[in-house]
């Protein structure tokens, strides 16, 4: 038994040695890597909440049946969002890809709330439902995508795997 113990306190210690600190903020320029993903300090950090279209995701606008790439515009969007500011970010644990998901903010704004207002990113149900208000105001105005046809990102990736 004194050994299953032992074990279990060596395997605990090493974990709490490897992670970082879920409460420890992570701050500084962040560059951009797709709508819904950026690097700060080469930690990348995938945003809790939202799900945005994949960069090679395409979109049909509704007023002149166009196609765009409409991951390459919620990129493009978030980029412009940040800018040169700087970005702080609260961990809240590694995603599937042990990419970091947080809350992050330029200012005090809530970066995945003005993502899904613009229009360029939907909440994302998994991480919770904080950005419902922000969806449903958005499609009202017909930003981003919702003055588009487009298939959700999570749908989008599914068809992709087959």
């Amino acid at each position: 038994m004194a050994f299953y113990a032992g074990a279990l306190c060596a395997a605990l210690t090493l974990t709490c040695l490897t992670l970082p600190a879920a409460a420890e903020p992570l701050a500084g320029r962040a560059s951009v890597i797709d709508g819904d993903t950026i690097d700060i300090h080469g930690t990348r950090i995938r945003l809790a909440g939202i799900d945005a279209p994949e960069s090679r995701q395409t979109c049909r606008v509704k007023a002149t049946r166009e196609t765009i790439r409409c991951g390459q515009h919620a990129a493009l969007w978030l980029a412009d969002m940040i800018g040169t500011r700087p970005v702080t970010c609260t961990p809240m644990g590694p995603d599937k890809y042990r990419r970091t998901l947080a809350r992050c903010a330029v200012e005090g704004q809530d970066i995945g709330a003005a993502m899904v207002r613009a229009g360029w990113a939907l909440p994302y149900l998994r991480h919770g439902r904080a950005y419902e208000a922000d969806e449903r105001a958005a499609r009202k105005d017909k930003a981003g995508l919702w003055a588009t046809r487009f298939q959700r990102p999570w749908e989008w990736r599914h068809a992709q795997t087959r």
